[in-house]
């Protein structure tokens, strides 16, 4: 299930993500995350997963609605170049999504339909995603509250994506066939 590989990357994302000043657990060397850059709204990293070289560019949400309780800084929006995929899209939520829902990433005129596991919706068609990030202003995340209840509406900002996206694409080129 694509949706679960991406989940060591958003632990990653998360660790990347923390203050400085938190307390980090201990990890071997060269486990940490390596900023590429940072690119207006978007950051663009790399980490090692499994030996092999992972990158992703990422945001955080610049407004959340409609379920109380979240912390804005936890919902994000990811793209991930994997050696065996390219173009994972996920956001995430930062509650569990009811167990089937699906979630949808709106991007001007353009629906893109996402399913979800726990706290993340993952993109269906991961390419058609960033085409729609790439000409867009701004994405609004919609899904089901918790257990059914309500609507969640995040919305991201796109400034820089296109760079964050151009530097996780020369950091990890696509494989040559």
């Amino acid at each position: 299930m694509r949706g679960l590989a991406l989940a060591p990357s958003l632990a990653i994302l998360l660790t990347l993500a923390l203050p400085a000043a938190q307390a980090q657990p201990a990890r071997a060397p060269g486990a940490r995350p390596a900023q590429l850059g940072a690119f207006q709204a978007w950051t663009a990293a790399t980490h090692m997963e499994g030996g092999q070289k992972v990158c992703y560019a990422f945001t955080r949400a610049r407004s959340i609605e409609g379920v109380p309780g979240r912390e804005q800084n936890n919902v994000m929006l990811v793209v991930t170049h994997r050696p065996g995929g390219r173009d994972q899209v996920a956001f995430r939520a930062a509650y569990a999504f009811p167990r089937n829902a699906e979630a949808r990433l709106f991007v001007g005129s353009t629906e893109l339909p996402f399913y979800t596991s726990g706290d993340t919706a993952f993109a269906r068609d991961g390419r058609a995603v960033v085409a729609a990030l790439r000409g867009g202003r701004e994405a609004l995340g919609r899904g089901p509250g918790p257990n059914g209840r309500g609507q969640a509406t995040d919305t991201f900002g796109l400034n820089g994506f296109g760079q964050a996206y151009d530097a996780i694409s020369r950091e990890c080129p696509a494989a040559r066939r």
